[in-house]
């Protein structure tokens, strides 16, 4: 088992990864009758986007012996009303390591084809930009 999900009430759940025991909450969001106070499900989905990214870029530098710590992502999710869905995730990645265009482009590559990205509905546009330091 990976995770627990305890809905809370209210709109509320709070998840559990069953191995570290960490967790985290998700509230409905302001334009679906919720309050906002926390990342929605769906917040969640494209903010994994962003975290696959990084951590499968992160696999690869090492490798490469990069470091591209504190390399940061920039995340808005965009919602379609008919069907309720996510319609558009753009990612905006903020990459720090010293590397040439050549070690930058097999990070680039990496990060487009991680699990998260290569799991999503292909009519999900998603808009992934990179900017290196």
């Amino acid at each position: 088992m990976t995770s627990t999900v305890e809905y809370l009430g209210d709109l509320r759940c709070t998840s559990t990864h069953v191995k570290s025991g960490s967790s985290f909450a998700t509230d409905a969001p302001l334009d679906n009758n919720g309050k906002g106070e926390a990342f929605s499900p769906t917040d969640t989905v494209a903010t994994g986007l962003a975290s696959c990214m990084l951590t499968v870029m992160g696999i690869k530098a090492r490798e490469l012996t990069v470091d591209i710590s504190k390399s940061t992502a920039a995340v808005t999710k965009i919602m379609s009303a008919e069907p309720r869905r996510i319609s558009q995730i753009d990612v905006q990645l903020e990459m720090t390591g010293n590397c040439d265009k050549r070690t930058q482009l097999i990070l680039e590559r990496v990060a487009m084809t991680c699990p998260v990205h290569n799991s999503l509905h292909p009519d999900i546009k998603k808009n992934i930009t990179f900017s290196w330091d």
